[in-house]
């Protein structure tokens, strides 16, 4: 009785270890990678480039809507500098010709690329599979052993689902007419495996 509890309870923490990773997984699209340079250098322009056209607007004596959207424009910015953080440089960013440079100009354009990049999904799965292959090591005992043994077989179907996914996809691309036929013959996968599967074809 005893080894068939031990046997339920190291299933159940693969188990529990297995769901997490695939709503972890399948929740990957709203991952994101943390503000690179670009981003955080971009983020400080951006402050600045608030900062500036307030000052201009009080200056040249615009309109109270105008000064007062300029001044909101800044305090707003600094939201986007909180969350990007400091660069490690600072470009110039004195005036507005300073601001206003064609090097900025790239800089927001590079940095407006990086913010919309994603984690690959499968790298994401494999990282989790290896964190949650760590921490059932570092619980030990048998039902460590056995949760540890459980994951990497996950990690290997995981593997081979890659790639035969990746297999699929290059046999539809090399044989055009037979693409339809290949869709019909997964039309009754559940719309859970269908998610699944496209966010990984991403």
């Amino acid at each position: 009785m005893k080894k068939i509890t031990n046997c339920y309870k190291s299933k159940s923490l693969a188990h529990l270890c297995t769901y997490a990773l695939v709503l972890f997984v399948c929740g990957c699209e709203s991952l994101r990678f943390a503000p690179g340079e670009a981003q955080k250098q971009n983020a400080w322009l951006h402050n600045r480039t608030a900062a500036v056209t307030a000052e201009a607007a009080r200056e040249e004596d615009a309109s109270e809507e105008l000064q007062a959207l300029a001044k909101l424009s800044e305090l707003q910015s600094r939201a986007y500098l909180s969350y990007c953080g400091l660069p490690k440089e600072f470009p110039q960013a004195e005036t507005a010709e300073d601001i206003l440079r064609d090097t900025n100009v790239q800089l927001a354009k590079t940095a407006q690329i990086e913010a919309a990049d994603r984690p690959d999904t499968w790298q994401v799965a494999d990282s989790a599979l290896e964190l949650a292959i760590g921490v059932c090591a570092l619980l030990g005992g048998v039902y460590g052993t056995r949760a540890v043994r459980f994951l990497k077989d996950a990690r290997t179907k995981s593997q081979a689902l890659k790639e035969i996914i990746a297999g699929n996809e290059l046999f539809k691309r090399h044989n055009e007419s037979s693409a339809a036929a290949f869709k019909q013959a997964h039309c009754s996968q559940s719309p859970q495996t269908r998610q699944i599967v496209a966010q990984m074809k991403t």
